[in-house]
């Protein structure tokens, strides 16, 4: 019988970023600074935007693969099946090295606030509240993140990297607000569930940058997620032995597979790396391109046609991203 598609049918929408540590975990020493920003764009910048157009295209290969299989279930399965193979890919690469004690510690925190917790809050958070709100309140990520850095004397800042996340974040929130969000009481704890997962992947992305160069991005994606995983395998194991196996379609496990290669274990990998050159801010400042993305995806595949509310946000995306390289 197929999943019912409501509330939670966006739930893995987000699942993909997402784009997802106390903060005892977070090292609160200054790391090296990031280069600063060329006016030309770098290999660092084609390959963010690269995750940017993984991370929007996946909420319709999402969409679909949860309009036959149960949202836990499939949180479940697309870990399982992304730990198995970013643990292979990190023996056949670098090898098993032992690490640090502390540094194991702040990465396996990573792991579990980046992927257990931010995970569940959204997949919880969204059967809570409306898919349009929830595209709202994630707007106050890059926001988070670049506070976050700043607090805890990760990185700081440049005005120019401000403002134009200033201007990104305001043409997010466009994006986002065209799906006609709705506060009220009866959203409060699916929107605070929201909020908790984009304080969750601040941490995750601010955590990654501060472990600085001393681990490679590879082992640092490989053992945030091996730790991070479990928690939501176990969350979704009752999903997982009351599915119905022979009515789930060959579309709908390519695309937990997919959803499993690409926009967890190759996407991670890319982002941590990312952050590490460029910085959490930075990087985090792309992220608002992906509703963007997601938009133009669900009107190719979907037919949902983009509203001039939407289109005039992605103008404004631009803009900010390009204020963000000025010198």
């Amino acid at each position: 019988m197929g999943h019912k598609r409501g509330a939670r049918g966006n739930v893995g929408l987000h699942a993909g970023v997402p784009g997802l540590i106390p903060s005892r975990a977070v090292s609160t020493t200054v790391t090296s600074a990031p280069a600063a920003p060329s006016r030309t764009f770098s290999a660092n910048d084609v390959a963010i935007l690269c995750v940017v157009v993984v991370w929007g295209t996946n909420y319709t290969v999402v969409k679909e693969a949860l309009g036959t299989i149960p949202p836990l279930a499939f949180m479940a399965v697309r870990f399982a099946i992304a730990s198995v193979a970013m643990a292979a890919l990190l023996l056949v690469v670098e090898g098993w090295k032992p690490l640090s004690r502390p540094v194991f510690l702040k990465l396996a925190a990573l792991g579990l606030v980046g992927n257990t917790l931010y995970q569940l809050c959204f997949i919880l958070g969204l059967a809570n509240t409306t898919a349009a709100n929830s595209g709202l309140l994630t707007a106050v990520t890059p926001v988070l993140v670049a506070a976050l850095g700043a607090a805890l004397g990760v990185e700081r800042p440049s005005r120019p990297l401000v403002m134009g996340m200033s201007l990104a974040v305001v043409g997010m929130v466009l994006v986002v607000a065209a799906r006609g969000p709705s506060l009220g009481t009866g959203t409060r704890l699916g929107d605070g569930l929201i909020l908790g997962a984009c304080a969750c992947w601040a941490l995750y992305t601010v955590g990654i940058r501060s472990v600085g160069n001393e681990v490679s991005a590879l082992r640092i994606t490989a053992i945030t997620m091996l730790t991070g995983a479990p928690g939501v395998v176990l969350a979704g194991v009752p999903e997982v032995l009351a599915l119905d196996v022979g009515s789930i379609g060959f579309g709908a496990w390519a695309g937990v597979v997919y959803s499993a290669l690409v926009p967890l274990v190759l996407s991670y990998f890319i982002w941590g790396r990312t952050v590490q050159q460029v910085g959490s801010a930075r990087a985090s400042l792309y992220n608002t391109g992906v509703p963007v993305v997601a938009a133009l995806t669900a009107w190719g595949v979907r037919g949902e046609r983009p509203t001039w509310l939407q289109a005039l946000g992605a103008a404004l995306i631009l803009g900010g991203v390009l204020l963000s390289r000025r010198k």
